[in-house]
């Protein structure tokens, strides 16, 4: 009975490491690219040769410093939520939530074989990619299951769903 009321939120949990996954492999290259297109190319072979003298704890706070300064980007985002600033305070914490990922998946890319030197840390990165891989095995059925809805050809259930949808419009049209 537990497990059936709990697996909602397995599943949303899911999702939402799934969407910071996703976020991760397609800023990185993003990130990339600025790097390339100003003049950071220089920083990160610096910051490469630097990573490279210091021990992998020191390489852990290396990693985790560039959190830091997104933190209160992220609190102006909370005050201007409590503020009523909707679309305001969505920008900013959209913006303050990517650009963290891309900056921590740029950092993470400098620091990754010094990081994984430590046996803990490589055993946390690869319970992350277990429970990414598991993420993906729970939520496969559900994307394959909207994406028949969306391409449905008329048949089965999405065709049920696409006739509950017109009756719906169809009322909301007549209420008006």
């Amino acid at each position: 009975m537990l497990r059936r009321l709990l697996q909602p939120v397995w599943v949303l949990l899911a999702i939402i490491f799934l969407i910071e996954a996703w976020l991760w492999d397609h800023l990185e290259p993003i990130v990339a690219r600025v790097v390339a297109a100003i003049p950071l190319a220089r920083f990160k072979q610096w910051l490469t040769e630097r990573v490279d003298a210091l021990s992998p704890a020191m390489t852990l706070i290396v990693f985790a410093v560039p959190v830091v300064p997104l933190f209160p980007l992220k609190l102006v985002g909370l005050w201007l939520l409590t503020h009523d600033y909707w679309f305001s305070a969505a920008f900013t914490i959209l913006f303050a939530k990517m650009l963290g990922v891309g900056v921590t998946a740029f950092v993470f890319d400098v620091t990754r074989d010094k990081l994984l030197e430590m046996h803990w840390f490589e055993r946390l990165y690869e319970l992350v990619l277990k429970l990414r891989a598991k993420a993906s095995e729970l939520v496969d059925p559900i994307k394959r299951r909207i994406k028949e809805l969306i391409t449905g050809n008329g048949e089965g259930w999405s065709s049920r769903t696409l006739r509950l949808i017109q009756r719906f419009r169809k009322s909301v049209h007549e209420a008006r």
